[in-house]
């Protein structure tokens, strides 16, 4: 089975949080974590701040702990409430150079999308428009030229090579999958 891990991508980063608001009075800020591996925080100095209009500036980490399923961040040189309130709202990402490194049957999300699917015989099914957690497997939403979607599980009886170089995935669905 292959398993599909969290991250977003944007350009040439890799979001590894979200702010989501200010915290105490030091200037901190709790953010959303959009990351399977959290310990990775342990050993970033810095991170990139990227805002809506795709504005980015570095950010020194001074200090971070883990508050349930969110992180606080301190930033170097940002010492009030006041100045952390501008951060509300931005990704945290890190260079795709820096990103966890997965095993062979490890995919990022972001990496599928866009993958073109075909069957096993080269026909051309669509492209990932995006990846679907179910709890269980997971379904890879492919759109054909016309916008017609297809769910296709991400069991390894189905998707039977994923080659992110060619940016392609071969399927074998099971009688009336592309039907439906």
């Amino acid at each position: 089975m292959c398993s599909i891990l969290l991250n977003e991508v944007s350009g040439d980063l890799v979001v590894v949080a979200r702010v989501a608001r200010t915290r105490g009075l030091r200037g901190e800020v709790i953010a959303d974590l959009l990351t399977d591996f959290p310990e990775r925080f342990d050993a970033l100095e810095n991170l990139i701040a990227v805002a809506p209009d795709g504005s980015r500036r570095s950010l020194q980490i001074e200090e971070h702990w883990f508050q349930g399923r969110r992180i606080v961040f301190k930033f170097a040189g940002y010492d009030s409430i006041e100045a952390a309130k501008q951060f509300a709202g931005l990704e945290l990402a890190v260079p795709v150079s820096e990103r966890v490194e997965l095993a062979d049957d490890q995919f990022y999300e972001w990496e599928l999308k866009g993958c073109r699917v075909e069957s096993i015989e080269g026909e051309l099914v669509g492209c990932v428009s995006e990846v679907m957690r179910t709890g269980g497997v997971e379904i890879l939403v492919v759109e054909d030229a016309s916008g017609r979607e297809f769910l296709i599980p991400m069991a390894q009886e189905i998707c039977l090579k994923i080659d992110l170089n060619q940016r392609l995935i071969r399927i074998d669905p099971p009688p009336g999958l592309l039907e439906l």
